[in-house]
């Protein structure tokens, strides 16, 4: 924001501002907010804005399409946007809302036209949107890259009741669902089956990129190491000895004792 404020102070508002009267008496900021904000704090009077009399669909679809300009945007972020846009395109277009086909045939689905506008797949915009059914909780861990968007649009589909139940086992199990995990809890759900101990059962299990980690702490090694070495130069003193102790082992079966554990270990 403040790198915002600078540019404003130095160059002035380069993109207007949109609002709509408001019945009420004044307006409403429509999009530019953070502009907005940017030249408060760049201690400017006013900034230039385009005054447009909009319906609450015409002025959801602007301030979404506002909003998805900005470089970084949150899951969250985005599904919530893609969500107030698409129904207020359909709003808009008077289709109806469960197969949103045009009466005439030559227009196309208000979800196609969205994909076109943002960039993305059909597919990809219903899958952003299937987000919005989680609960706050798991949307959360999907925003700080906790669990992934493939496993998190799978469990989308889990009654909420049964997501607050999958926090639980989660937390009990200290492990966060895969996407084979979330499709199994998905497919149990639909089915009837999912239970709380299930979802504990499930999560218990190593995945194969557990079973093909291993992990040392800085503390656990640092004893075998000179204080001067980073970890860094520690991995790597590792993978070297490592790599020594396999070809001695193709060369004569045994452990590597002594002297050779001396050469690789060495500083």
């Amino acid at each position: 924001m403040m790198e915002t404020a600078d540019s404003i102070k130095q160059y002035g508002v380069l993109v207007p501002a949109i609002a709509r009267p408001d019945p009420e008496g004044g307006y409403e900021l429509v999009a530019g907010h953070r502009r907005h904000r940017a030249s408060e704090l760049a201690e400017k009077e006013t900034m230039p804005v385009i005054v447009r009399d909009l319906d609450d669909d015409a002025a959801t679809i602007i301030m979404v399409d506002s909003n998805l300009q900005r470089e970084s945007l949150l899951p969250s972020e985005r599904a919530f946007a893609y969500k107030m846009k698409l129904d207020a395109m359909k709003r808009q277009a008077g289709r109806p809302s469960k197969e949103n086909v045009s009466q005439v045939g030559t227009q196309k689905r208000s979800d196609q036209l969205l994909a076109e506008q943002v960039g993305q797949s059909r597919n990809q915009i219903q899958r952003y949107i299937r987000l919005t059914e989680l609960i706050p909780e798991l949307m959360d861990m999907v925003d700080e890259k906790k669990i992934a968007l493939n496993p998190a649009y799978e469990l989308s589909f889990l009654k909420k009741e049964e997501q607050v139940d999958l926090l639980d086992a989660m937390d009990s199990e200290q492990a966060t669902p895969s996407l084979s995990q979330a499709q199994r809890l998905k497919k149990y759900s639909q089915e009837g089956h999912l239970t709380l101990d299930m979802m504990r059962v499930i999560m218990g299990e190593e995945k194969k990129s557990d079973l093909d980690r291993v992990t040392f702490t800085s503390d656990t090694l640092r004893k075998y190491f000179p204080k001067s070495y980073t970890p860094q130069r520690m991995q790597e003193t590792i993978i070297q000895a490592a790599g020594g102790m396999a070809e001695k082992a193709s060369e004569r079966p045994g452990t590597m004792k002594g002297a050779a554990y001396e050469r690789y270990f060495s500083p």
